[in-house]
């Protein structure tokens, strides 16, 4: 292994390493009650719906229909699990049929 890819590798680690340790840092330092506490833990899901959201707009029939098909297996079994896999599983069946 080249002394370069060596340097590239430890300088990655290092710098994976920084950013965890500060966010493990600033976590510790966060509120555990309160607005910010409320709005931190409702986070991570309206990062989700975010992402969501623009791959069902930009998207095509597919992703319309594979949202679809999320929203119904969701209602009817109430398991999240098995809503996002029937999603990902009927977007491959639809672009399988549509050739593309």
């Amino acid at each position: 292994m080249s002394p370069e890819a060596l340097l590239a590798i430890v300088g990655m680690a290092a710098v994976t390493y920084a950013i965890r340790a500060g966010g493990y840092l600033l976590a510790t330092r966060l509120p555990e009650t309160g607005f910010i506490a409320s709005w931190m833990k409702h986070l991570p899901g309206a990062v989700l719906a975010a992402l969501v959201a623009h791959a069902i707009t930009a998207g095509g029939t597919a992703e319309a229909l594979a949202a679809a098909a999320v929203a119904i297996l969701y209602l009817v079994t109430r398991n999240l699990f098995a809503a996002m896999a029937g999603g990902v599983l009927a977007v491959y069946l639809v672009r399988l049929a549509l050739g593309g």
